[in-house]
């Protein structure tokens, strides 16, 4: 009798750290199109807290970090279209968590309503996350009007709000909005880039992409990581998806994170490394060459956010 209190105790002692670690684990609901797809507008329209608007400098690539010092950003873009549901890689969240790697996490305001208890947790963990915007449903802030391109930034601060009040009440820790961007397939124009400053918001890109292909196969994710962690330089910005939508995003970062470290390298989130030296800018993304993502204009449907045709 005695031991069956015993036992009866610890589990309502641990049973909250139990809870709480389970809370983290990779369950149904984090696969891609599990969960139903909605694209209405959220609930305000509008921010409340409004960001000072910045001087345009450009698409930021990497930062020159005059000691040389061994430092990068690792990135990670959490977003889907208009037209569909994608995942949440909590393999890929709870690889960095256990090994407490700071990250900037780009995600799409709707991606962010429909993974809302992934994001309130994130909030949670400001002291390894930042949470910046990646546009409503992905738009190619290219191919979107004035109109559109301000409803792709805006809702998604608005929805970072609305999950904001949600998740820490209290209103202290976590940023009021996102103060980072991040470019739908690296494409903008002159246009976008004066309205995305003028709404506060710094454009951040990358100069190593690092997912390619199908990278479950230890072999195909060893090689790739030694080579694009040959590719990277100190204040290097490194672009991933936690997404679910490349394949075996989480056992590529095991061994490029492996690798840096081996090298020396330690990281930070984007915000942290802007920080640490000067940002080398440009005025056109791309991925690693100039001009290798016109094509991307082309897809993905109506302004790029999967609709076939306007609304």
């Amino acid at each position: 009798m005695k031991n069956a209190l015993k036992i009866f105790l610890l589990i309502i002692f641990f049973s909250p750290a139990i809870s709480q670690a389970q809370d983290w684990t990779p369950d149904k609901l984090d696969r891609r199109r599990a969960l139903p797809n909605d694209n209405k507008p959220p609930e305000k329209l509008f921010p409340d807290y409004n960001l000072q608007p910045r001087p345009n400098e450009g698409i930021i690539r990497r930062v020159n970090i005059p000691s040389g010092e061994r430092i990068v950003a690792l990135t990670f873009d959490m977003c889907e279209l208009a037209t569909i549901t994608t995942g949440c890689d909590m393999d890929t969240i709870n690889f960095l968590r256990e090994n407490k790697i700071p990250a900037t996490l780009f995600m799409g305001g709707k991606w962010m309503r429909t993974h809302s208890r992934r994001v309130k947790q994130l909030m949670n963990e400001q002291e390894l996350f930042e949470i910046a915007n990646h546009n409503w449903s992905h738009g190619n802030c290219a191919l979107l009007s004035d109109r559109r391109l301000s409803q792709e930034i805006l809702w998604t601060q608005a929805q970072y709000e609305l999950l904001r009040q949600e998740a820490d009440p209290t209103l202290e820790h976590t940023p009021p909005v996102p103060a980072l961007f991040r470019l739908p397939y690296g494409r903008s124009s002159e246009k976008a880039l004066k309205m995305i400053s003028s709404l506060g918001l710094r454009v951040i890109q990358w100069d190593v992409a690092a997912e390619s292909g199908d990278n479950t196969k230890t072999k195909n994710a060893k090689r790739l990581a030694k080579k694009i962690a040959n590719m990277t330089r100190p204040g290097s910005i490194i672009l991933f998806h936690a997404n679910l939508v490349p394949k075996g995003t989480a056992n590529l970062l095991r061994f490029y994170v492996q690798e840096l470290q081996d090298r020396g390298y330690t990281f930070m989130k984007v915000s942290d490394l802007l920080e640490m030296g000067t940002p080398e800018t440009v005025r056109d993304g791309y991925f690693t060459t100039p001009g290798d993502n016109l094509k991307l204009d082309g897809q993905f449907g109506f302004e790029g956010t999967g609709i076939k045709k306007r609304q």
